[in-house]
Order: structure tokens, then sequence, then C-alpha cells
């Protein structure tokens, strides 16, 4: 079951609009996270910049190449390990039962952790068809304590059946692209219906295009907030937990600054944006490795 909770724990950041989400597994994640694959590639002092400024999310990838960097973030902030949610990824070169588990040794081993906060599978990577072995795997090392919270990314509802039909335990977590040009409400509307939690990838699109919609730019003004705000406002309140990125200070205490609520018609006229994946990465035939 997933439970969108408004009161976060008593050791997290009061950001009061921003709801904590509690997972089946007895678990709870803030309700907006950081994604450390910056472009300015200065991935520790980022990584150390937003926790500071509050994010207690922080997702990473092995394919990222940057975990090292991102551990010696976690032990520099000062911030309590117990109070921090740390994500990694599986890798489709990672596939498999056994390859799956060097990937998470390697993961720990690179961030310098004895547990992974959550493990996903990067992508399904339906040709190869060892997904449903990896989920295995995953299982395992989550009743081994190596994982805390075990989930996936960029699966299809079809690749998520398949993973309870062969498993008997449905994912925590699908981490998909998602922002106004791709809503991806029949996603989301999976989701839920199966208690799953929705984390959007490039949750502001690529580039400034989504920003500079005049529907977005009209509702920010309406609201005396910036344009980013407006959209992970947006996802906040379509129960979805928003990924972004940024090494900018600014950016990143703009976007934790919330405290604001968009309303049914401001969401709809949003919504009216959608047009598709931008990304051009179908989950049935894209691979990364």
């Amino acid at each position: 079951m997933v439970d969108n909770d408004p009161t976060p724990p008593d050791h997290a950041p009061q950001h009061t609009t921003i709801p904590w989400h509690r997972l089946s597994d007895g678990g709870s994640i803030p309700g907006i996270g950081f994604g450390t694959l910056v472009q300015s590639r200065q991935y520790q002092a980022t990584t150390e910049q937003a926790i500071a400024h509050g994010y207690r999310l922080i997702d990473t990838a092995l394919r990222y190449d940057n975990e090292r960097d991102v551990g010696a973030a976690v032990r520099a902030s000062g911030v309590a390990r117990q109070n921090l949610v740390i994500t990694t990824k599986i890798p489709g070169r990672c596939h498999g039962y056994d390859t799956a588990r060097q990937s998470i040794e390697t993961s720990l081993e690179r961030l310098g952790l004895d547990h992974i906060d959550i493990a996903l599978i990067h992508w399904p990577l339906p040709r190869l068809d060892r997904y449903v072995e990896t989920w295995h795997s995953m299982i395992e090392m989550r009743s081994q304590g190596l994982i805390t919270t075990i989930g996936v990314s960029n699966f299809l509802p079809e690749h998520l059946l398949r993973l309870h039909a062969e498993s008997g335990v449905m994912p925590e977590i699908n981490q998909i692209e998602m922002h106004p040009y791709f809503p991806q409400a029949d996603q989301r509307a999976f989701h839920a219906e199966h208690h799953i939690v929705t984390e959007s990838w490039s949750p502001l699109g690529r580039g400034t295009a989504i920003m500079q919609e005049p529907v977005i730019a009209q509702i920010a003004g309406a609201h005396e907030v910036k344009p980013a705000q407006v959209i992970l406002r947006w996802h906040i309140q379509h129960d979805a937990i928003p990924l972004p990125a940024s090494s900018s200070p600014e950016h990143q205490r703009d976007n934790l600054a919330l405290d604001f609520t968009l309303t049914p018609e401001e969401m709809d006229q949003i919504d009216g944006l959608a047009r598709g994946r931008i990304s051009g990465q179908d989950p049935r035939t894209h691979e990364e490795f």
C-alpha cells in the first residue's frame, strides 16, 4: 500500500506542503528529491549543497559514474545517515541474478555505504529478457539487508505485471519520464491501482521549452513564483515525486519552495500541454548498458 502522508518524520526538513510517501514495506520517502546527474559534473559539491538546502532523497545510478562523489557528499554533509534516502540503479549490463548482486556490491563500495535505501532496475530491456531474473536477485538482497526498498525505472504496465506474476512481489516505486509534455496519466493510474509510487525523471523537461510555455508563465505570475516551481508543484499534486537536478544554489532552494497550491483549473491547463515523450526513449525498445 502507498499512503500519501503529509506528516514527515521528525528529522525531516519542514517543507510543509510537500508530502512524504509511505510505502508498503513500512518506510517513507520525501515527496521531492535531488537528481545528481548535473550538467556541471561537480557532483560532490552540488550534492553537498543540495543536502544543506534540505534535500533528503538523493538519486544516483551506477551508470552515472558519480557514486563516489555522492557518497563523499553524504559523509561530508553532517546529516545523519538514517535521515537520508539514497537511491541507485542497476544498469542493463548488470541484468541477471549474479550480475545484479555485483552491481549493488559495486554501488555500495563506491558510495561507501553498508546498505542501499532504494535500488531500481534502470530499464527493462525486454529484448535481453533478464529483468525478472534481476528482480529475483533484488528480492533476495532485500531479505539480506543490502537493500531496503526495491523498485524499477521506465517499466511499462506489461513489465510490472510480469514481475508480479513471476515473483509475487510488485515494485514499490517506478521512476519514469514525466513532465507537462508527457503527463503519463494512464501509467500513473496503473501505479495508483497497484500501490506503486511514481517518481519523475526530467521533471522540468529538457531545455527551457516547457518553462517558456505561456500557460506556465501565466500561472507562475498568478502565484508570484517561477515557472520551474509551478511545474514541480504540478508533479506533487499529481502524487509524483519529482527529481530536479541543478547546480545552482538559487534553483535548488527555489525547487523546494513549493508552499502554494495550484487550482484544479490550473492543473488542467498544464495537463493540456501533453504531446508525448521528448526523450525518444521507449521502454519497449530502448537499451542502455
